[in-house]
């Protein structure tokens, strides 16, 4: 199956602790179906020093489920992305404005 969602498209949490913030796909894990945003689903991890890094309390995103995002469309509201061809070829469109992604 095509993937709906894909690294750098910008996306909003729909659900959980995060709910309304936006940020863009840096990393998915389709196999999983998770993604991660930056600057959401932040949690602390400590981590030691070494001879290379400076140790502590380091933020890291975490992976959110792809069922809790939706794709920013230019008026930067949530859309659901549909399928279509142009030119032969099989492109991404919102589904509230119908511009291609």
């Amino acid at each position: 199956m095509a993937a709906k969602l894909r690294k750098g498209d910008k996306v909003v949490v729909l659900a959980g602790k995060d709910k309304g913030k936006e940020g863009a796909i840096a990393s998915i894990d389709p196999k999983a179906g998770k993604a991660v945003v930056d600057g959401v689903n932040v949690a602390i991890r400590h981590t030691r020093q070494t001879q290379t890094s400076q140790g502590g309390r380091l933020p890291k995103a975490l992976p959110v489920d792809l069922s809790n995002l939706a794709l920013l469309d230019s008026n930067g509201k949530a859309t659901r992305v549909g399928f279509r061809e142009e030119d032969g070829k099989k492109v991404r469109f919102a589904k509230t404005t119908g511009e291609t992604v």
